[in-house]
């Protein structure tokens, strides 16, 4: 039996968002009309693709093969488009990069706003959350981790090196006792990450600053940094935020420094899509000489501490 590109796009959306009402959102289209297209799908070919439940849709080994040959007709649906608009010129359509909260708030913006405009066509979505994406479920195009991925049919590209030392406002270093060593850190209060929230080793640092508490704790870096800046504390604070953020300066940067990465993780099916190839090389590219900008401006402010 023949199936059309349009039935697998439902069922593509369905099966990646394991509902109705989720795919609906991501297709523009209402969900009881999702409902009769899968229906109809799965009595054109007579099997059931879900298995329904108050918890969601989840595939039945019939859907799981449909899976296969769904994602396959996706990807020669995009790499017909791109050869139908030439691999030349500015970049269009839309790309939604996944990233943790750091890089979202402190770098994208202003990679994202170069890549854009230098190709009017082109739409950026910046999915900004404390955690690890799914690709494989579409959650993004691409995403952005602090680690590689261990499982996956994914491709791992290293974008660059950056660094973290200890930060405080200068107000609260004026109005608490001097820090001098990492053992002066049991007089300060903490600010770091929710420990059972951690969703990446790379993000546990307690180990380092030789603490086995924090005071004050969020899962995302931001509300940390305003932590910091409304001086609550003394916490580990990403490089490239800190010329970004006026009212924090280092402390203790030759006895403290930690260094982490950033990579770029695909799908494996998308190194043949070149629209993709082209957004995630500009990214990287960006990326990297974004993080070497802003840590060269920590290079004439002075420390504390």
């Amino acid at each position: 039996m023949d199936l059309n590109w349009d039935d697998l796009r439902i069922f593509l959306a369905v099966a990646r968002a394991e509902s109705i009402s989720g795919a609906g959102r991501v297709l523009k289209l209402d969900p009881a009309t999702i409902g009769r297209r899968v229906q109809r799908l799965e009595d054109d070919i007579r099997q059931p693709l879900f298995i329904k439940s108050p918890q969601g849709y989840r595939l039945t080994d019939s859907g799981q093969r449909l899976l296969t040959h769904a994602e396959g007709a996706e990807q020669a649906v995009l790499q017909a488009a791109e050869e139908a608009l030439g691999q030349t010129g500015q970049l269009t359509g839309q790309v939604r990069i996944g990233a943790p909260d750091g890089s979202a708030n402190y770098l994208l913006p202003q990679v994202a706003a170069k890549i854009v405009s230098e190709n009017q066509g082109l739409e950026l979505q910046i999915v900004a959350q404390p955690r690890i994406f799914n690709l494989s479920k579409r959650e993004a195009d691409m995403a952005i981790a602090v680690s590689r991925p261990a499982t996956g049919r994914l491709t791992v590209q290293r974008i660059a090196d950056y660094k973290l030392h200890l930060g405080a406002s200068r107000y609260y270093l004026a109005n608490h006792p001097p820090i001098s060593t990492l053992a002066d850190l049991k007089q300060h209060r903490i600010v770091g990450y929710i420990p059972d929230m951690i969703f990446d080793k790379e993000l546990d640092y307690l180990a380092a600053l030789g603490v086995d508490r924090v005071d004050l704790a969020s899962n995302s870096v931001s509300v940390q940094i305003n932590m910091l800046r409304q001086g609550a504390g003394v916490g580990v604070v990403h490089d490239f935020a800190l010329p970004l953020v006026s009212e924090l300066v280092r402390v203790l940067p030759d006895q403290l420094s930690l260094t982490r990465s950033f990579y770029l993780i695909r799908h494996a099916d998308d190194r043949k899509v070149e629209r993709l190839n082209r957004v995630a090389e500009a990214l990287t590219t960006g990326l990297r000489a974004e993080v070497a900008r802003l840590e060269a401006l920590l290079d004439t402010t002075p420390p504390e501490g």
